[in-house]
This record gives C-alpha cells, structure tokens and sequence, in this order.
C-alpha cells in the first residue's frame, strides 16, 4: 500500500516513497495518524488511534511517523494520546509502543475492565529500538537512543543513551570529550567501498587467504581504492 494506492485505509498522510505491506494488522483512527516519506510498515503491523474505531478524536493528529520510518513486522503502535515518532527511527519485529496501560485500582473489578492510564510517548530520531522491545505511557526517548531486544521502557530517556532490561536501565552513554561510556568492546564496523559490486565481494568472502589483507583483495579484484570492512548485522 502506498499514498497512491492505499487501499481501504485513509490515514491522514501517507508520504511519498511510503510501502505498507500486507497484510496489516488492526488499523483504525487512520483520520488521526500521519505517516511520513519513505517508511517501511512491515506486514502485521497495528497502528491504532483512539481506545476503538469510530470516536471523534479532535483536529489534531494522535499518531505521528516521522520520515523514514521502519516498523518491523508484528509490531503494534497503540495511540489514543499523542505518539511520536521521530526520522529515521528503526524499529524490530514485534516492537510494542503504547501510550495506554491497564490500571489495577480496584481489587474488585477485572482489570480489562477498568479505565486505562494514558500519557504521551515521544521517540527521538536516529533511535533504535530492538526485537520484543516494550514502550510504556509517559516514554521520552532523546535521539539516537539503543533499546535492547526485549527492553521494558518507561520514563525519561537521554540522547545518545543504550538502555536494556526490564524495567529498562541506562548501560552506556556518550561522554564527547571520552567517547561512549563504558567503551564499546569491537571496533566500529568499515562502510565498504563505493563502486565495489555483489561480485566482487562474494569473490572476497569465498577467499581462503588468511594472510592477504582484504584492501588489497578488493584492490585486486578491480574495486578501486579504500578500505572494505564487513556490515555488522542488528541483533
């Protein structure tokens, strides 16, 4: 599904270069969430806003997706205050951000059946938010923030920040005059080399020089200068 083809739905926005696969989830409220310009919704994903179909939800929008957007597959965005999602923000499958949650008040009465907590949920650009992980009410997250897979998180969040656990606690921060704190334990992955094709890095891969440096591999097979290094892939 795309702006131009959106099928039943009619969100509020859906920006150019935006795909929603199929199938989706359970949407409603689509007259209250904006999507933003190249998104990816994986196929599953609920995006919801109101406590139900057909409530009038005011003027302004409730769900708000910045560009470039990933929303892996299963996840489920629950809105019926305002949810904020800022660019380029990754999330994986089965991510779970909600500004509503069960109260439990009332000994007497099932807790489905009471009324719900709410509060807005805010997540910076740049962050990164891992398998299974847990978004509370109230969540501010500040940008290019780590959420562990299977992280519960709830309250204040700074930039630059990895957070892990259930509830979710600071483990490494960015200091900028000493770098991330406590230091990172593997070097920084090497982007490879513009020009370098599918080709030449399979030839690269199936080498069995343990001794031959891989710059000069790729120099070798015709991929020009720089410096090749493996893509790390997320957990």
């Amino acid at each position: 599904m795309t702006a131009e083809r959106p099928g039943p739905y009619r969100f509020r926005r859906i920006g150019g270069g935006t795909r929603l696969a199929y199938p989706q989830g359970t949407v409603f409220g689509e007259r209250w969430i904006e999507l933003g310009e190249y998104c990816i919704i994986g196929e599953q994903v609920t995006l919801t806003a109101g406590m139900m179909p057909g409530l009038d939800l005011g003027p302004e929008s409730v769900l708000r997706l910045g560009n470039g957007v990933v929303l892996g597959r299963g996840s489920h965005v629950v809105a019926s205050q305002t949810v904020t999602i800022g660019d380029e923000v990754y999330c994986g499958p089965y991510v779970y951000i909600t500004s509503d949650n069960h109260s439990y008040d009332d000994p007497a009465q099932p807790v489905g059946k009471q009324w719900p907590r709410t509060a807005p949920v805010e997540i910076g650009s740049g962050s990164w938010l891992g398998a299974g992980a847990v978004i509370l009410p109230g969540a501010r997250l500040g940008r290019n923030v780590v959420v562990a897979a299977g992280a519960v998180v709830r309250g204040e969040v700074p930039d630059h920040a990895v957070v892990a656990g259930a509830p979710a606690k600071v483990v490494r921060t960015w200091d900028p005059a000493a770098g991330w704190q406590p230091p990172l334990r593997t070097p920084p992955p090497v982007p490879i080399p513009e020009g370098v094709t599918p080709d030449q890095l399979l030839a690269l891969a199936e080498s069995k020089s343990e001794t031959e440096p891989e710059s000069e591999a790729l120099t070798e097979s015709g991929a020009g200068s720089g410096t090749p290094g493996r893509q790390e892939r997320p957990a």
